[in-house]
């Protein structure tokens, strides 16, 4: 179409005018609607006489355009119909509140286990290097987000087909994603229903009542967070409850570091029995430790496989690309969750050293384990209590990858939108899957080093390698020798991750029980 433009009579006339007779036409915002775009043209074409060959020569470029775009976006006609894109009214607000709801969570509170490993100074210098890291991947996501021909990537696994290839770019970035996704509200299924069970233990101690057992209490939570689910229509609903999971977040944080904190150090004597005793290991398990105690640095920033969906709740245009409030956006938030991480993780290794538990909720069963008779009730239920509200808040915006997958496959199919009753029966049938799964395998979060390392490269290289596949810049430039250490450096990180998981699963061994939580 583009040859048989060029040979237009009227081409040569009109290059004559403008050395780029395209360039005007580059300015528009061709993902969007055809009927929008047919306004704008219209619009533009009412400077040009009606009886001209130059409007010919538009309307044949304006439809290469339209193509090129359909091409590089096969989503573009489902988008509407699909609960990460259904809705485009987000803004920086939303951005943060979701970006803030998704990057801070119950990962933050293994960091203590982490500095156990790495001691003060790498472990500080590792969790430094690894925030900025994830941090300018994170924005590297957000500016690939929008390509030069106008099609919007809106998912992770989208962006991944698109710069590595169908076939390629689904074997690298799938099961991560899927990981991420489903995995992570399984994981907070155990959190949430284990921290529903504390608080009301603290409560039986008030009122002096029965509870539940631990299965009883995952199926609690899970209908609570399916319920929620599904009077949340499309991901940008979801920005209030986003907004409740990072108060509560930033809350449940501060006040964990803060008891401990006033609480003072455990006993000493305590440290120095388990030095010792770790000391006492050999070389392979200190370096295993080590990489162990990396990984879960690296681990405890999570959010980049919903960063595109984010974005993708956005309107864009020409003169205002996603990419500016999105920044914004995830630039509030990474304050907000640095001023949280951080303290945490030195508070937490202060006071409890070594003695931090191996667990998903490593400091704040620390804070139950060595200060539960000294810390009031009032702060005990209240860190339970906002722990639930934030695995509730958070289990939304996990899920609703999950929730697009499954309405892709039936708009793809039938070519119409999901029918609401059909929505909620994916939403119910998602929830009674994680939740058996979170029954049938407590040992799950065991696996998080081994799965996690798998995961890895999602954050800290796959960015890299598509920013120089699709952005091509220059061989050895400052943008492509940058890109390729960090992608390289963060294939060889997630290698060694699970090669140090493989071994202390081997030499230490896993508790493996099944519908046994």
């Amino acid at each position: 179409l583009l040859n048989k433009t060029k040979n237009h009579p009227s081409y040569k006339y009109y290059s004559q005018l403008s050395s780029r007779p395209t360039a005007k036409l580059q300015n528009y915002n061709f993902h969007s609607t055809s009927r929008n775009m047919g306004d704008e043209v219209a619009l533009e074409m009412n400077t040009i006489s009606s009886k001209s060959p130059i409007a010919s020569v538009i309307s044949n470029v304006q439809s290469f355009y339209t193509l090129e775009a359909a091409a590089g976006n096969k989503l573009a006609a489902q988008e509407p119909w699909l609960p990460i894109t259904e809705s485009r009214d987000g803004n920086a607000f939303y951005a943060a509140f979701h970006a803030l709801s998704s990057g801070l969570g119950f990962q933050a509170l293994l960091l203590p286990l982490a500095f156990s490993s790495l001691g003060w100074t790498w472990g500080i210098s590792c969790l430094c290097v690894v925030f900025v890291w994830q941090l300018y991947t994170m924005w590297l996501l957000i500016q690939l987000h929008e390509s030069e021909s106008g099609a919007r990537y809106s998912r992770y696994l989208g962006l991944s087909m698109a710069a590595f290839g169908e076939k390629f770019g689904k074997l690298l970035a799938l099961f991560p994603v899927m990981y991420l996704s489903g995995g992570t509200c399984v994981t907070l299924i155990m959190i949430g229903g284990g921290a529903m069970r504390t608080f009301f233990h603290i409560i039986c101690n008030i009122v002096g009542v029965g509870s539940l057992t631990t299965i009883e209490w995952y199926m609690v939570f899970t209908f609570t967070a399916v319920l929620l689910a599904l009077f949340l229509p499309n991901l940008n609903s979801v920005a209030r409850v986003s907004l409740v999971g990072a108060i509560t977040a930033v809350s449940y944080c501060t006040l964990i570091w803060a008891a401990t904190v006033v609480q003072g150090r455990v006993a000493i004597d305590d440290h120095h029995h388990v030095a010792v005793s770790r000391g006492s290991d050999g070389v392979i398990d200190r370096i295993c430790g080590v990489l162990n105690g990396v990984g879960i640095v690296a681990l405890a920033f999570r959010g980049h496989n919903l960063v595109l969906e984010i974005q993708g709740t956005m309107p864009s245009s020409a003169k205002t690309p996603s990419r500016e409030p999105m920044w914004r956006g995830v630039q509030i938030a990474y304050l907000i969750i640095g001023l949280c991480l951080f303290p945490l993780a030195i508070a937490g290794y202060w006071a409890y050293g070594d003695l931090i538990p191996e667990g998903t909720g490593a400091m704040l069963q620390a804070l139950y384990k060595y200060h539960g008779r000294d810390t009031s009730k009032l702060i005990l239920g209240s860190a339970s209590l906002l722990v639930v509200i934030n695995c509730v808040s958070s289990f939304q915006i996990y899920a609703m990858p999950t929730f697009d997958n499954l309405e892709l496959r039936y708009t793809s199919k039938m070519n119409k939108p999901c029918p609401q009753w059909l929505r909620s029966a994916l939403r119910l049938l998602f929830g009674c899957l994680t939740c058996f799964i979170a029954v049938a395998l407590p040992f799950l979060p065991s696996l998080a080093g081994l799965i996690g390392g798998i995961a890895l490269p999602l954050t800290l290289a796959y960015p890299c390698f598509m920013w120089i596949v699709m952005k091509k810049p220059g061989r050895y430039s400052r943008s492509w020798c940058l890109n390729w250490i960090l992608g390289v450096s963060g294939m060889v990180l997630s290698v060694l991750v699970v090669t140090a998981a493989i071994w202390i699963i081997v030499t230490k061994g896993i508790g493996v029980h099944f519908f046994k939580p």
